[in-house]
């Protein structure tokens, strides 16, 4: 396992650059999800601006005006926070690389560089709008593309998505909230993924209405990138070993895996980046040095695999399925299937309702099944009698 990009590099290639150790393995897969998704969103959305289904948006951009006191303020405060931060690391870096997420999330930082930052970034919003400044401020019209929203469409999903996955999963342990609300919620570990998908995809369904993109084919749009990004993101988990495995698994593995290397089946995830399970012996002066006994299943490799394979078939979808709507209730088909199934191989707090148990995630993988289901029913029928309305 590899907490850090640190470790990875240290294993394959022998270099022992201390500084990658702020470089977390979780965090840096699901930024290239967010960067995969990203690129494959703005690919499809073009293609439908192409074909006719997509039309500019046009918009009035003020050209000319002074910074106001606002985006002043605004300015500088992004400064602070940025020169807080980065004069304290800067002055305590071997302790950062060792403690990257305790010093990122703590109230610690340098008010010296904090003072620096705010004059320095409002001095540049200043000076960056006096170049443009005219006499005369002109209020201008342009197009602009729903691709183009792209960018501010991944940094809304990236931080509503967080949030939504912090808020279930701490619904989900909600007896460990109640112990430490503050570490729950500002811990990077602990994400429920339905949670993240619910929130953020409220979030831009309510940017899309307002930049008047039609829904249907945003979020139609958004599948194969909702999927690729998920299966990205779970490689992330595999790597640093955040907990999100499977059951214990102390079965022999079976003879039609027989190609397949041991952990497949069966894994016992050493130098997690959570520090659960057992010491390993021999491992020394290193932070992360505990091993999972008896080794699980590695779930988030299954999810990976098959989240690759389900994008291939809605990339694949996508200009096949001419109905508005359908294509991302086929995505949310295929992810309560796939996720429903690998519930039933994955450590998870289970709820006692009537004598049935279940996980959070087999409640909500259900209902996106059966909300699936009816959507395409619904978009179908809307679209078949003419009353189809995007």
């Amino acid at each position: 396992m590899y907490p850090s990009i640190y470790y990875a590099v240290k294993d394959l290639f022998g270099l022992d650059l201390h500084f990658l150790k702020m470089i977390q393995s979780f965090g840096f897969f699901v930024a290239l999800a967010f960067l995969a998704a990203s690129y494959f969103w703005t690919k499809e959305l073009q293609r439908k601006e192409q074909s006719g289904l997509l039309v500019p948006q046009t918009i009035k951009i003020l050209k000319g005006a002074k910074a106001t006191t606002a985006e002043l303020i605004t300015s500088g405060i992004i400064g602070f926070l940025i020169g807080y931060k980065l004069l304290f690391i800067a002055l305590n870096f071997s302790e950062f690389t060792e403690n990257t997420q305790g010093f990122l999330l703590s109230l610690e930082g340098n008010l010296l560089g904090g003072i620096i930052g705010t004059a320095l970034s409002a001095y540049l919003k200043y000076s960056e709008n006096e170049k443009t400044k005219l006499e005369k401020p002109i209020l201008l019209e342009e197009q602009m593309y729903p691709h183009q929203h792209v960018g501010n469409m991944t940094l809304i999903a990236a931080f509503f998505g967080i949030l939504g996955a912090k808020i279930f999963h701490n619904l989900e342990n909600w007896d460990d909230f109640i112990a430490d609300p503050v570490g729950a919620l500002l811990s990077f570990s602990g994400l429920t993924m339905y949670g993240g998908l619910i929130v953020a995809a409220t979030a831009l369904i309510y940017y899309g209405r307002k930049n008047k993109i039609p829904v249907t084919h945003l979020v139609d749009s958004s599948a194969p990138s909702l999927m690729i990004g998920y299966a990205i993101g779970r490689i992330g988990c595999h790597v640093s070993g955040d907990g999100d495995w499977g059951i214990d698994n102390i079965s022999p593995k079976p003879g039609w895996l027989s190609w397949a290397p041991d952990w497949v089946w069966s894994y016992d995830y050493p130098h997690n980046v959570n520090s659960v399970g057992e010491p390993i012996a021999n491992c020394i002066g290193e932070r992360y040095c505990n091993h999972l006994v008896p080794a699980v299943f590695p779930t988030p490799f299954y999810e990976t695999i098959m989240c690759i394979g389900l994008f291939f078939v809605l990339w694949y979808l996508r200009k096949r399925i001419t109905t508005p709507g359908v294509l991302f209730c086929v995505y949310l088909i295929f992810n309560g299937v796939e996720r429903f199934f690998i519930e039933k191989i994955r450590v998870n707090t289970l709820y006692h309702v009537n004598g049935f148990a279940f996980t959070q995630a087999e409640l909500i993988s259900t209902l996106l099944f059966f909300i699936g289901l009816t959507g395409i029913w619904y978009f179908k029928n809307k679209f078949k009698v003419g009353k189809f309305k995007v």
